[in-house]
């Protein structure tokens, strides 16, 4: 089994659920108390979240590649940034590492065609929902249609996101904002939504909504657990 570095802390609230759910799948597939070789390089997320916002995504890059480095030092065979935003510098990030990047988008968008779904609706940051680094991603890669909230839904989501999941509260009104946004990509065309923020799956689960969720904190982190498997067994 091949050790996996964790790029974490943005936020730590789901940086939790990654290393639950790599360590879960491991014991899953290998039984007994096999556990995942793993290690968790967790940032100050205030410091990142000031970086976005103020578009100095150069010195967010820097910071990453930093832990990269440290944890390709430590033993780590491949990285994963466990966030979505973030994945906006990830071609920086694996170029400095020297060692492969397992990236959200791809799992999340395999697990996607493997449920034969075309067109899809995203909920992220603002980031990742206007920015190009994902949405192209998924349609240039995948031949995903992506469809995304209106002007004023992407403010609120992210909103709650920051101001909200990041800081561990989980509001019902804040629930209900996100079934009646599902249920507007719904009526738009969506076949099922991405929830394109690690932390989304924190608060909207399956059973609210009618369309299918994909949430890409869980996704990502069974890959990476795969990866590691599957690589050590080669």
């Amino acid at each position: 089994m091949k050790t996996v570095g964790l790029i974490g802390g943005m936020s730590w609230e789901s940086t939790v659920t990654y290393y639950q759910v790599i360590n879960r799948r491991v014991r899953e597939k290998m039984g007994g108390l096999h556990s995942a070789r793993c290690i968790v390089y967790s940032l100050d997320f205030a410091e990142i979240a000031h970086l976005q916002k103020s578009g100095n995504w150069d010195e967010a890059a820097s910071m990453l590649c930093e832990a990269a480095a440290c944890l390709r030092r430590a033993g780590a065979d491949a990285i994963v940034i466990c966030t979505n935003t973030m994945h906006k510098v990830a071609e920086t990030v694996e170029q400095e590492s020297a060692i492969p990047l397992l990236h959200i988008a791809d799992a999340t968008a395999e697990r996607i065609q493997r449920s034969a779904y075309q067109r899809v609706g995203l909920l992220g940051t603002r980031y990742t929902m206007e920015e190009k680094f994902y949405r192209d991603r998924l349609r240039e890669k995948f031949d995903l249609k992506v469809l995304i909230p209106d002007v004023a839904d992407r403010n609120t989501i992210n909103s709650i996101i920051y101001d909200e999941l990041c800081n561990g509260i989980l509001d019902e009104a804040s629930l209900r904002t996100f079934v009646r946004i599902v249920q507007q990509l719904e009526n738009d065309g969506a076949q099922c939504v991405i929830l394109g923020c690690t932390e989304i799956g924190l608060l909207l689960k399956s059973s609210t909504v009618s369309l299918p969720l994909f949430d890409t904190a869980t996704i990502h982190a069974e890959a990476a657990a795969d990866w590691a498997m599957a690589v050590g067994e080669d």
